[in-house]
């Protein structure tokens, strides 16, 4: 354990934020598992719906750094071409 009082601050710091990243984590990959389940029931209607709430949990982990701007970008895109490759 640190001695310092900074470094004292710095780890609790550290740990909180590690946790609320872990969360939002966490609700990004439900949100993809909802649009993959929706896909695979070939449920189109549901697959549009869970791709717009994908969509804005995915910008939000990007607007609060959990997520580079690219990799969100990168798997919407992603979800929106498995949407429209839909048959």
């Amino acid at each position: 354990m640190a001695n310092i009082k900074s470094a004292k601050k710095r780890i609790l710091v550290n740990e909180t934020r590690a946790a609320r990243n872990k969360a939002i984590k966490s609700s990004v990959k439900t949100a993809f598992k909802k649009v993959h389940a929706a896909i695979e029931a070939n449920d189109k209607e549901a697959a549009k719906a869970a791709l717009i709430a994908a969509t804005a949990t995915i910008d939000k982990a990007a607007s609060k750094g959990v997520y580079h701007k690219n990799t969100a970008s990168r798997k919407v895109s992603r979800l929106a071409k498995a949407v429209n490759e839909m048959a």
